[in-house]
């Protein structure tokens, strides 16, 4: 059984001239220990897959599966009570730009003691020396001092860290990672990566890495899926997808890379509609 299966997933929205589909029957399979990237174009439907798994899409969004499950047990029928058992427990998610996910108004000390104590149940002093040993295990000096700052105080590579701390906080089984090396330096985006991948190895979890970054994805998948437009083009190993592509889009994503840049021009993917490689979507 996998870890988290996903079977014809749609998400709509309603808008002011009728609904707008952002996934497509989209199919995702995870097992406990794996590493899965999800790739694409900015708009291919990575992000708003996973905030559907999540239960996090605003009230205008509309979600359907023929099935949701997470560990066996079908997320689409739970109530919102049951949902926030596991969700940030069980199933945890580093969000993009994370000094806008994190609240400007409390310490970071305060933040992820909250997840500590809402899912945890744990004191005062529980939550403290878990949260400094959170700190020091994502690398963040002088964790006891660090409690106390708002997040303005740090820096963007802290914050990512900051929240690295909170999602693996109540030892999850699923980590969603949604770009978490967007807007870091190379040498940061390089430790946050071999952070990811450390704790991922070190507690047997379920890795999502949604990224655009096909060197993070070289780097760091087993398997891939490749999104376009809300539709699965592709799904293949790591080392097929890059040697063999199936799907014309994934063949374009592949030759737009910088590396394939002729003098002073970059590779761009024409604005056409591409088809689902065979087995890529229902």
């Amino acid at each position: 059984m996998s870890l988290l299966e996903i079977r014809n997933l749609t998400v709509s929205f309603e808008t002011s001239t009728g609904p707008f589909m952002a996934v497509q029957g989209i199919d995702i399979t995870v097992d406990a220990g794996e590493v899965l990237a999800i790739v694409g174009e900015s708009g291919s439907g990575k992000s708003v897959s996973m905030l559907a798994v999540m239960g996090l899409l605003p009230k205008s969004a509309t979600v359907k599966a023929d099935l949701m499950a997470f560990n066996g047990i079908d997320l689409l029928g739970l109530d919102a009570s049951q949902r926030r058992r596991i969700v940030g427990k069980d199933i945890a998610m580093i969000f993009q730009e994370p000094i806008a996910s994190l609240n400007p108004c409390f310490t970071v000390g305060f933040q992820i003691e909250e997840v500590l104590r809402f899912h945890m149940g744990m004191g005062r002093a529980e939550r403290r020396a878990r949260a400094i040993e959170l700190f020091t295990l994502v690398g963040i000096p002088d964790p006891e001092q660090r409690l106390g700052s708002y997040p303005h105080q740090m820096s963007g590579g802290q914050c990512q860290r900051v929240m690295i701390a909170m999602a693996i906080a109540c030892n999850p089984k699923l980590l969603i990672a949604d770009e978490p090396t967007t807007a870091l330096d190379v040498t940061i985006q390089k430790q946050i990566l071999d952070l990811l991948m450390k704790l991922q190895a070190e507690n047997g979890m379920g890795l999502i890495m949604i990224t655009h970054n096909m060197g993070v994805v070289a780097e760091t998948a087993d398997r891939v899926v490749v999104q376009y437009r809300g539709r699965k083009m592709e799904e293949a190993d790591v080392l097929s997808l890059f040697e063999t592509p199936k799907s014309n889009y994934t063949r374009a994503l592949l030759a737009a890379l910088p590396d394939n840049a002729v003098g002073d021009r970059l590779p761009t993917i024409s604005d056409m509609m591409f088809e689902p490689a065979p087995g890529g979507a229902r």
